[in-house]
């Protein structure tokens, strides 16, 4: 938590409740008109991060794994054939590794920011950064269905289920187009950026509620409750340990699911 933010809970006024406003940060510094701000900063420093570690990880490679070459192997095989084989197939899964192994670091490493003491921003609580991941996402997706079965073969492939012909199907196509190829990307979304945004929400609420209760309040029967308020923040948190995780993972999931149904001979 932030000490603007701590700070803006409170005043002569009393204790305001975090809101969006919370998470409109000010700039860092600026470039001439254009602010630069701690979320771009953040998305800018997991680069190096990620880089770096599975550098680490795989320069001194051994038979007999070292801690850090087993973490990056480990982190690699979770996505290589956890995610992208079982989703994809055996046949086709390996030349959308790179790109899943991305998404899944990119996100996880982003998420994990929002619990680092001092940085504690996770990155995509902020709808305009998910949106390009979820643009690149419907792009490939539909690129390669589009590659596989030719663009009319495609619409007829997502908007046809098998087995189903007649009259109901001036029902079924509008709709499977819209589920399949319109909705995916917003779900996707809106999916990893209201996860994000309640979670650290609900940290900031703890945080700046204990410590209005505890030390601006001027009730001492409020201080248990403020204490209470601390320690369910602590308990949230690590419950946050597990969202993180689970949103950076269901975001690679799907989009391998998604590929995997684009590539498939069936709808």
């Amino acid at each position: 938590m932030t000490t603007a933010v701590l700070n803006a809970a409170s005043d002569s006024e009393g204790y305001h409740a975090p809101g969006p406003a919370s998470f409109d940060l000010p700039p860092v510094f600026s470039i001439g008109d254009f602010g630069v701000t701690k979320p771009m900063l953040l998305l800018v420093l997991s680069v190096p991060l990620i880089v770096g570690f599975f550098w680490a990880a795989s320069k001194n490679k051994a038979v007999v794994p070292g801690k850090l070459q087993f973490a990056g192997e480990y982190v690699y095989g979770f996505v290589r054939n956890g995610v992208a084989r079982d989703s994809i197939g055996s046949h086709d899964f390996m030349k959308f590794v790179p790109l899943l192994f991305s998404l899944f670091t990119f996100i996880l490493v982003n998420n994990y920011f929002g619990l680092i003491p001092f940085l504690q921003f996770p990155s995509f609580s902020r709808f305009s950064f998910v949106l390009p991941l979820a643009a690149l996402v419907w792009l490939v997706f539909n690129g390669v269905g589009v590659a596989k079965h030719g663009f009319l073969g495609y619409l007829k492939h997502v908007t046809v289920p098998g087995g189903i012909s007649g009259p109901i199907l001036v029902l079924i196509i509008p709709l499977e187009f819209l589920s399949t190829v319109l909705v995916r990307p917003v779900t996707l979304a809106l999916r990893l950026f209201a996860n994000l945004f309640a979670g650290h929400l609900l940290l900031i609420l703890f945080a700046t509620g204990a410590a209005y209760l505890i030390l601006d309040s001027g009730n001492p029967w409020y201080i248990p409750v403020g204490a209470l308020s601390f320690v369910l923040g602590i308990a949230v948190s690590f419950l946050e340990l597990l969202v993180l995780f689970l949103q950076a993972y269901v975001f690679t999931l799907l989009t391998a699911m998604y590929i995997g149904g684009a590539l498939a001979d069936e709808h």
